[in-house]
């Protein structure tokens, strides 16, 4: 089967078979001609950087046409409904939040899917299996809207059938799929000999791929909350935080109390005149985490971090976590096809290679040689302000502020975005802005006080001509185009949290990790306002700790950058 893959690659052009209903740019040509040179050298592992603007869905969406079947992974949903729109080979999987459940309406009588979802009733929040008593027996009742994978593969399931079942199985049975990283890693890693008969591909193509440790670390590790110490009836004081041996007896501890639980629950009179099937569901899910997460961190303790525990304004314990340090034992479990394309606008071969566990001479690169967008379309002023860290003066962050004043007074009539590295110094920017400006300013996190999402904030900016977005977490996954922002602040470089004890252990056994980790960061929120070649922004760098960053992480600057940079001779 190699030989005759081997065989083809040889005759067929991989050009040849970009998206018909596009014109491939120069630019793509050039990516895709030195793909399929690497792969014609026997590489099945590629990475490949590229900016915002070059087109890598459909870079991507042509490796997969060329292999016959992939899988096709991103983070975002943004991106996910770009490639539905641009590519509708790819069969995609979306999550439960994204489906009316057709159980949940037909209990509550509501024949309208629109107005399920508005209501709420989604797949999310619905059951697919019960346990149900049946001639006094405790059986597991499948929801009768449920297809099975063969009746899709054969396409005769019922009219009615659930529809996140339905697109899932049809993207499953299907020879090019499309998901995100959640849906994909948890197939991959819990349901594998489940659907082993649906997972033969040939090419993986792994969008946004710096994000894929963050991606992995949710597999792996856990966290403990008080609301758990509480109903297994346990005393959080009994506990050394700061010890991992601490955490797995208290992991253990946990897990022999939900086990207990169910036990007296099952043997109860109450139980067996009226079985709570619900309740028994969830203390087993509940049990089986905790074992899960004592059997991993056992199986090498010393891959293991605690972080600091957070606590409430009183001192009493809210939630502590156990990460691994080191993910890339556990990588290999989700890139088992035949090849492997990893893309980004911002990816660094020897860090990702190291975080990843893949071998140096195993992997190629393929660094985009510039950026699509005019030079003067997205230019970045390195004004050195002040250096912000955790030893700033007061003095510092008053004139870094008093800066942002200026820029803000600048731009007053344009829509615009300030990128910092915490909320709590959003909330101290807010403090000591003139009146005029914090009253263009709208604070955007992943989660705000007054309950709004990140995109009905984003709804509101855009109604707003004169509004400026505030936040912390806007460095990567939102698309500003166009009038949505004119121009952007980077008030403070984004060091990963370095208090964090996971990432001082992350530091300490990979060098590279914590300059890749800021450069990435960084370097896609210069992105956040420049989305295609008609596009412009202005971007301003305040803090003077940037250079440091592109000092030491010169070498892991893609190529596109190097023009804005001032690095063209590197």
């Amino acid at each position: 089967m190699l030989l005759i893959l081997r065989k083809k690659m040889n005759t067929l052009s991989l050009l040849e078979k970009f998206p018909e209903q596009f014109t491939p740019r120069e630019i793509q040509k050039q990516i895709i001609n030195d793909i399929e040179e690497k792969l014609k050298s026997g590489y099945k592992k590629i990475i490949l950087c590229a900016p915002t603007g070059v087109g890598k869905s459909l870079v991507g969406a042509t490796v997969s046409s060329y292999f016959d079947s992939s899988f096709t992974v991103t983070a975002s949903k943004h991106l996910q409904n770009q490639y539905i729109k641009d590519i509708p080979f790819l069969k995609p999987v979306k999550g439960k939040q994204n489906f009316p459940c057709l159980k949940l309406m037909s209990s509550e009588k509501v024949d309208n899917t629109r107005r399920a979802m508005r209501w709420g009733l989604t797949c999310e929040k619905g059951q697919c299996q019960e346990r149900i008593s049946k001639n006094g027996k405790e059986v597991i009742e499948v929801c009768k809207f449920k297809p099975t994978i063969k009746q899709v593969e054969e396409n005769t399931p019922d009219s009615n059938s659930c529809h996140y079942y339905l697109q899932k199985y049809e993207a499953l049975v299907s020879k090019h799929s499309l998901w995100n990283y959640h849906a994909f890693f948890q197939i991959m890693k819990f349901n594998k000999k489940l659907f082993e008969d649906y997972l033969d591909r040939k090419v993986s193509i792994f969008d946004e791929a710096h994000k894929i440790e963050d991606q992995i670390i949710q597999f792996v590790g856990f966290d403990i909350f008080s609301g758990q110490v509480d109903e297994c009836n346990l005393s959080s004081d009994r506990y050394d935080f700061t010890d991992l041996d601490s955490m797995i007896q208290l992991t253990d501890d946990i897990a022999y109390s939900y086990a207990k639980k169910i036990k007296d629950i099952k043997e109860s009179p109450i139980f067996e005149n009226d079985p709570d099937y619900e309740l028994i569901t969830r203390l087993e899910r509940r049990y089986d985490k905790a074992a899960q997460a004592k059997i991993d961190i056992m199986s090498d303790k010393d891959n293991f971090i605690v972080n600091d525990p957070v606590r409430d304004f009183n001192g009493n314990f809210r939630t502590i976590s156990v990460k691994p340090i080191d993910v890339s034992k556990f990588a290999n479990t989700f890139f088992e096809t035949d090849y492997q394309i990893f893309m980004s606008a911002t990816i660094d071969k020897q860090s990702f290679c190291e975080n990843m566990g893949l071998k140096k001479e195993d992997v190629v690169f393929v660094d985009a040689p510039k950026s699509p967008f005019p030079i003067e379309h997205r230019k970045i002023d390195l004004l050195n302000i002040r250096r912000l860290s955790y030893g700033s003066t007061e003095e510092d962050e008053i004139e870094v502020i008093k800066t942002i004043d200026r820029i803000l007074d600048e731009h007053s009539n344009e829509r615009g975005l300030i990128l910092t590295s915490s909320i709590p110094r959003c909330q101290k920017i807010l403090r000591y802005l003139s009146p005029k400006n914090t009253r263009r300013i709208r604070i955007c996190h992943s989660s705000n006080k007054d309950g709004k999402t990140q995109d009905e904030i984003i709804s509101e900016h855009e109604n707003d001509p004169t509004g400026v977005l505030l936040s912390s977490s806007l460095w990567e996954g939102v698309d500003l185009k166009d009038d949505l922002s004119r121009f952007q602040i980077i008030a403070k470089v984004p060091y990963p949290n370095y208090k964090e004890k996971r990432t001082k252990a992350k530091m300490d056994k990979f060098p590279l990790w914590y300059t890749s980790q800021t450069l990435t960061k960084l370097l896609q929120g210069f992105g956040r306002s420049i989305r295609s070649e008609e596009d412009w922004a202005r971007t301003y760098v305040l803090d003077t700790a940037a250079n440091n960053v592109f000092f030491k992480g010169q070498q892991m600057i893609p190529k596109a950058y190097h023009d804005v940079l001032g690095m063209e001779n590197l």
